[in-house]
């Protein structure tokens, strides 16, 4: 499916070709540079030559850009910790000032790209602590982000990002509730930091399954999450709130007699969620991007009654 890029993106692009500046508008290069505003989601990792298991995003999952006369503003999600971050197209220094650091942007638009870099130093000595550089490129694909710090050499990782409603959203498999009974009762476990977590599903019944999940660490909980399984549209979607948060919807996209593989492209993280029972009557629930990586797992056993 190809995105379905908006038409103020095109009008962007389109810029690029020669505008002029009158009082009150962009300028051209700033109009050019519109099509890099709005929010973006990590789609896939493009980097040639990585193993699988060290596919990921070159930044956050999701980050938001805006663009205005002169500059364009890191809203969030870039890395540094710093929102709304004002970063000069004429190769002007702005700088932010912590406790123990010093954090200078420096970016450029050219070649239809917008560039930045981050440079970290130290306020002790005075001395670089570390320097990230990254390209922002319009394609027809989407956007197309490099990335690199100044230890691992010439733009190491390559990804292409998408507004969430140019991923097309994958097409559920048919399945009825009860096809989940298997995943029904009480499931207990214990992380590896020694916290315990545990969901507790409710039987296939009208339609739905339900679910709470606790995780408890130091005599505490510190995390929570309603989770439901609901038939829509003849298959199933999987509904999280963690911590109590507005819904996200996961859609059924792989099923058998004891695994079930839940999927939303559009969401930051997790992608996937997939829940597997052993022969040995063990449940293992893993969480992570829609290809490669390194899934998150939580193993559970049932709890005794």
């Amino acid at each position: 499916m190809q995105p379905r890029f908006r038409p103020t993106i095109i009008v962007a692009l389109l810029a690029t070709l020669g505008a002029t500046t009158t009082p009150g508008t962009l300028s051209a290069q700033a109009q050019g540079l519109r099509a890099l505003e709005g929010e973006w989601i990590y789609v896939e990792d493009r980097t040639e030559g990585r193993a699988l298991d060290q596919l990921g995003p070159p930044m956050s999952s999701t980050f938001s850009m805006r663009v205005e006369q002169g500059a364009v503003i890191l809203v969030r999600g870039h890395g540094s910790g710093h929102t709304n971050v004002r970063v000069a197209l004429d190769g002007a220094t702005t700088t932010i000032t912590e406790p123990t650091q010093a954090v200078h942007y420096r970016g450029a638009s050219k070649d239809d790209a917008f560039t930045y870099q981050v440079n970290f130093v130290r306020s002790s000595t005075n001395t670089p602590d570390g320097l990230i550089r990254r390209e922002f490129r319009i394609t027809p694909e989407g956007l197309l982000v490099r990335a690199a710090s100044a230890a691992a050499g010439p733009y190491e990782s390559v990804a292409l990002y998408r507004h969430a409603e140019d991923i097309a959203m994958p097409a559920p498999i048919k399945a009825a509730i009860g096809d989940m009974a298997w995943l029904a009762g009480p499931w207990v476990g214990t992380r590896s930091s020694g916290s315990s977590i545990e969901e507790r599903w409710s039987p296939a019944l009208g339609g739905a399954m339900l679910a709470i999940s606790r995780t408890v660490s130091r005599g505490k909980m510190s995390a929570f999450e309603y989770l439901r399984i609901v038939e829509r549209d003849s298959g199933l979607v999987y509904i999280a709130q963690p911590n109590g948060a507005p819904p996200t919807v996961f859609v059924l996209t792989e099923l058998t007699k004891s695994r079930a593989v839940f999927d939303n492209p559009r969401h930051d993280y997790p992608k996937r969620i997939v829940y597997e029972l052993s022969a040995d009557g063990a449940l293992r629930a893993t969480i992570g991007f829609m290809k490669g990586g390194t899934p998150r797992r939580f193993d559970y056993t049932r709890e005794a009654r």
